[in-house]
């Protein structure tokens, strides 16, 4: 276990899952008033996980100013440290509406609680979708060894953004989403140039359900275990193309090929571009 998350102040919250065992482990500091950028960033790093939140200060008593870490440098928003966040934040001021000023925007999110245990659901920045080069496709594929022949032609690769950039690539199969051994730097690399946070790497069971990974080497680690800012992208990207109704509930199934099994589900709502990402959280204990 790291000394930072012995270090008071730094809490440790999985989200998307009730099981601490489960979903995406984010580090949460509540009051990050008095640390500067290079403090944040070292506090992220010693910890380790794909994301650390920190609350700048609140302007009000449910509303926060938010930044978040990876091991590597700071992102503009994170999901599934939102979620985090927000379970923390419900156990200590209890459910209702909060509000958290991002680099990406304004995030709210509803914190309810079911059968005893709380549950975050945030609604995104207003996403958007966009075409990618076709040989920066290819250049994706060669860094994860997929031949392009496993990919799914439903689901065409595109970027989409819901917070932050995610590349959308379409497995044909289970089997291909599940055999991940890729070429880190060189994803790395590509994902750098487009201003890439992940890489959403998608397979379709059915008409709303989805099996999904995110490898992160921008931010220091092989894959994120649940990625909500991704979720947001994703469900955008499904509605532009027209994969989905346009009011809709997907459920996100992310982890289980790490062995930390989590589940998103996104909402898609008529005449609101938004997205809303939602899912249980845990505290980890120490």
């Amino acid at each position: 276990m790291t000394r930072a998350s012995h270090t008071p102040g730094v809490l440790r919250y999985t989200a998307f899952s009730g099981d601490p065992a489960g979903g995406n482990p984010a580090g949460v500091v509540l009051d990050a008033s008095g640390l500067g950028e290079e403090e944040m960033l070292a506090i992220a790093a010693e910890l380790g996980y794909s994301e650390t939140a920190f609350l700048t200060g609140p302007t009000d008593g449910r509303t926060f100013g938010v930044r978040y870490f990876s091991p590597k440098a700071e992102v503009p928003f994170c999901g599934h440290a939102t979620i985090a966040t927000s379970i923390a934040l419900g156990e200590r001021v209890g459910p209702g509406e909060l509000v958290f000023e991002t680099s990406a925007g304004t995030v709210p999110v509803t914190v309810s609680e079911e059968d005893g245990s709380l549950r975050a659901t945030l609604t995104s920045v207003e996403p958007h979708v966009e075409a990618v080069d076709a040989a920066d496709v290819t250049e994706a594929l060669a860094a994860l060894d997929w031949p392009a022949a496993d990919l799914d032609p439903a689901l065409p690769p595109r970027i989409a953004f819901g917070g932050a950039r995610h590349l959308v690539l379409a497995a044909a199969t289970r089997e291909r989403l599940a055999d991940l051994d890729y070429d880190f730097a060189r994803l790395e690399a590509l994902m750098h140039r487009l201003e890439l946070t992940t890489v959403q790497l998608v397979w379709r069971a059915s008409e709303t359900v989805f099996h999904v990974r995110d490898p992160f080497p921008v931010g220091g680690v092989v894959e994120d275990p649940a990625t909500g800012a991704a979720a947001a992208a994703f469900g955008a990207y499904l509605r532009e193309l027209g994969l989905v109704p346009e009011a809709t509930v997907l459920t996100l199934h992310q982890g289980e090929d790490m062995g930390r099994p989590g589940t998103l589900t996104v909402e898609l709502r008529a005449g609101d571009p938004r997205v809303r990402v939602g899912g249980a959280g845990a505290r980890i204990p120490d």
